[in-house]
């Protein structure tokens, strides 16, 4: 199997470890990610601020590459994308790329462009799952989580094109598919803060501890993501969140993936999990992983 990849910068410098494990558990399931050749930043969450047209450009060219294995003839026209906002970003340039105001860009797509996939959603399709499930070899036994979707990968609706943003269910069905037990709760999609941090520090730390509360609250060991910025402001500050709220919080923080790699018996998962600032190691030890 083979598909587009889309790394993003941030899988290039502070998330390498989401990066390494995509790519170590996309080898085991025998998926050859193809990343785009000579990609660029796709505007993130300051071009379009900034400058509309920029912004529909920068990710369209990303597309335009993305692309070209089409064109070619070549079988694989789908595209993973492992960051949030990137998604966000592509999916809003491939809808004003082919919309009714497209002649206002300096970029133009061809016919045929490759869907494109935010990884949790791509990894929950009946298919995946499969195929997933067949290399499982240490089921996440009495891993109790809950799934953190944020709010990039699911929204605005019309452009992620995702039915159940509400109630997003892609992180609980892999969850589930090696063995972990996802909880229901109420705060799947609610904001992190995202780059906040650097500008407003506060309003992360009011926003993260409500998320860190609630999991304690429904019974949680460990928190799951899919996005690298979430991972980020719930894994490198709570030592400061707890502080502020005045309570003990503690919480792993996983990426989903290294979860994946961790139930197929991958032998770098825990290299990957070494990059993290709560200690990832100590419930695993506890529940025999």
């Amino acid at each position: 199997m083979k598909v587009s990849y889309y790394p993003g910068c941030s899988l290039e410098g502070t998330a390498k470890d989401y990066a390494m494990s995509i790519q170590g558990i996309c080898t085991r399931l025998n998926i050859q990610l193809d990343e785009i050749p000579d990609w660029n930043c796709c505007g993130a969450t300051s071009a379009h601020s900034i400058n509309h047209r920029a912004s529909i450009e920068l990710a369209g060219r990303n597309l335009n590459l993305a692309t070209r294995p089409v064109r070619f003839g070549l079988p694989h026209a789908d595209l993973l994308v492992p960051c949030p906002l990137c998604f966000n970003r592509l999916k809003t340039a491939a809808l004003a790329l082919e919309g009714d105001q497209k002649e206002h860009y300096r970029i133009t797509l061809p016919d045929s462009v490759p869907q494109i996939w935010e990884i949790a959603n791509f990894f929950a399709e009946d298919n995946m799952l499969r195929r997933v499930a067949k290399h499982v070899e240490h089921p996440l036994k009495n891993f109790k989580t809950v799934c953190y979707y944020g709010c990039m990968a699911n929204r605005p609706p019309e452009v992620a094109e995702i039915a159940d943003y509400e109630n997003p269910m892609s992180l609980d069905r892999i969850m589930a598919n090696i063995g972990a037990t996802a909880i229901a709760w109420p705060f799947k999609t609610d904001c992190c803060g995202a780059s906040q941090v650097l500008s407003r520090p506060e309003t992360v730390t009011r926003l993260v501890g409500k998320l860190f509360t609630m999991a304690q609250q429904v019974g949680a060991q460990a928190i799951v993501v899919s996005c690298q910025m979430c991972q980020a402001n719930l894994d490198m500050y709570q030592a400061k969140i707890s502080a502020d709220w005045g309570k003990h919080f503690n919480m792993p923080i996983y990426y989903f993936t290294e979860l994946i790699g961790l139930a197929m018996g991958v032998p770098e998962a825990k290299k990957w999990l070494s990059g993290h600032i709560a200690d990832p190691f100590t419930l695993l030890r506890e529940l025999g992983l």
